[in-house]
């Protein structure tokens, strides 16, 4: 029983690329890439804020901040931030505190690691 176990939690990233193309052809690299910054930085924005709700017990703005998760990550192709955010939001909905902080705890790793995966894009217009 002396055996330590540390568990990596580490998750595949999806980045729907063709989603990004899509926004691209339709809007022009400039407008397409303000989308995409600006969609970013609310990610981030929001993901602070979800973590101070979550520490400050406010489960009605933190289920509202994860709802808004979803649109944003949806509409640069992050689907599976996005569905990570659907499930905070039924863990709250739910009353299951334990269930939340591990939802919450995943939604932000995934969330911080999407954004590094499309900041680190060279060419988002492919």
């Amino acid at each position: 029983m002396s055996e330590v176990v540390k568990i990596r939690l580490s998750e595949q990233i999806h980045l729907d690329e063709s989603r990004l193309g899509t926004l691209y052809a339709q809007l022009g690299e400039s407008s397409a890439e303000n989308i995409v910054c600006r969609a970013m930085e609310e990610l981030a924005v929001r993901m602070s804020q979800c973590d101070t709700l979550w520490r400050s017990r406010n489960l009605e703005k933190l289920r509202k901040h994860a709802r808004s998760l979803i649109a944003i990550a949806d509409q640069i192709g992050m689907h599976h931030l996005a569905q990570v955010a659907r499930d905070v939001t039924a863990c709250i909905d739910a009353r299951d505190d334990i269930a939340v902080a591990a939802t919450l705890s995943r939604m932000l790793r995934i969330g911080e690691r999407s954004l590094s995966a499309i900041w680190s894009m060279d060419d988002l217009s492919i």
